[in-house]
């Protein structure tokens, strides 16, 4: 087994690139194990959680990034007016559980608390499966920015 303890300063972007699969709350995670396409195994002791896209490790054959895996999630179009997906955000906030914005939905996780509340809300929602980056936040149609470690409750 490999372990990691930062991500690679520099890759050579030339060499194949074999992904390790990780959920969103094991990337939170500063210690943990993990199986990399090709079968080798890697092992995390980290000073922070590392992010999708990371480069962890290389050697002559090939590089290894870390890829997070799609979970189930609702999307809710922002088809609507401002101060109602304004509403949205807070009411999902408020139940203390994580949202990302994209130029024309809102995302949450796949969680019961979320459905009832769109529910009870009447509002429209798309159960679907994708790769949840929480506290992401598009601006019109530029890219998304994360609220950062400033942001505190």
């Amino acid at each position: 087994m490999t372990i990691i303890s930062r991500p690679l300063a520099t890759t050579h972007h030339s060499l194949p690139e074999i992904f390790l699969q990780v959920p969103r709350l094991t990337l939170a995670k500063r210690r943990w194990r993990g199986l990399a396409d090709d079968g080798r195994e890697f092992g995390f002791e980290l000073d922070a959680p590392l992010s999708p896209g990371i480069a962890i490790f290389q050697n002559n054959l090939a590089r290894y990034t870390l890829a997070q895996i799609p979970e189930p999630v609702l999307t809710i179009s922002l088809d609507l007016a401002p101060s109602a997906a304004a509403g949205i955000g807070w009411a999902i906030g408020n139940l203390h559980l994580e949202l990302s914005a994209e130029p024309t939905q809102l995302v949450a996780a796949d969680e019961p608390a979320v459905r009832q509340l769109l529910e009870r809300l009447k509002i429209p929602f798309l159960a679907t499966s994708a790769v949840f980056r929480p506290g992401r936040f598009a601006r019109g149609a530029q890219p998304s920015s994360e609220l950062g470690p400033s942001h505190r409750h």
